[in-house]
């Protein structure tokens, strides 16, 4: 794993692992909590970054790098979201997927039925968000290898990510109130507009057919971030 060193609250710093090939992040103890706005929306345009490429699969034997204790494989919940990861059983820490970091962070939401049927008449499978295995459109918007939901980024997260992304970089900021709504309602139409223009170009569906519906809609929401 490569070690990525972040800014996190109160101008704490933070260094984590990261494993683009397996598209995985070790949090030593409670780091992920600890991850600033600027630092989260760090990982989501590395997450992006690495939308579109092959995904190796977790080791069913995974341990601790700390103490080579065997993961245990934790569900836990975000709101009304459901996440899951593998901890280290004396609490040294976690190994969780791309995915379910960003939906631990509330990022996704899984797909409407129109969404899915928009899929359905363009591509035959796509390729799961979490495990990689092919979904059968035909049989449903779910994953029969791992359950998971075939998903779609939020976009009223996207809104807070954007207006976020406008802030970061210069250290703290006090939060203007007056100027906050006018903000995010320009935030909001921006990713709206961004939204609507990528997922209507001719390689979107040949894009989620690889990297799954996450993996493209991050890409290349990732790839607006960066030139805006």
């Amino acid at each position: 794993m490569t070690e990525l060193a972040l800014e996190g609250h109160l101008g704490r710093g933070v260094v984590i692992d990261i494993c683009g090939t397996c598209q995985a992040i070790w949090f030593d103890g409670y780091e992920s909590l600890q991850l600033s706005a600027a630092s989260v929306l760090k990982l989501f345009r590395l997450i992006g970054d690495n939308g579109g490429k092959v995904k190796a699969r977790l080791s069913a034997t995974a341990q601790c790098p700390r103490c080579q204790g065997p993961l245990r494989t934790t569900h836990d919940l975000q709101r009304t979201t459901r996440f899951e990861y593998r901890a280290c059983p004396h609490r040294h820490g976690r190994l969780i997927s791309f995915f379910n970091f960003l939906r631990e962070k509330d990022f996704i939401r899984p797909m409407t039925a129109a969404q899915i049927d928009d899929l359905r008449k363009n591509l035959r499978t796509v390729n799961c968000s979490n495990c990689g295995a092919p979904v059968d459109l035909a049989k449903g918007g779910e994953c029969a290898h791992c359950g998971s939901p075939l998903s779609m980024i939020d976009v009223k997260q996207a809104e807070v990510l954007v207006a976020a992304l406008q802030k970061a970089g210069a250290g703290p900021q006090p939060v203007d109130k007056a100027a906050l709504p006018l903000e995010l309602a320009r935030a909001r139409r921006d990713v709206t507009d961004a939204f609507a223009r990528f997922t209507h170009q001719p390689n979107w569906y040949s894009s989620v057919e690889d990297a799954g519906t996450i993996g493209a809609a991050v890409a290349e929401l990732a790839t607006w971030l960066g030139d805006n």
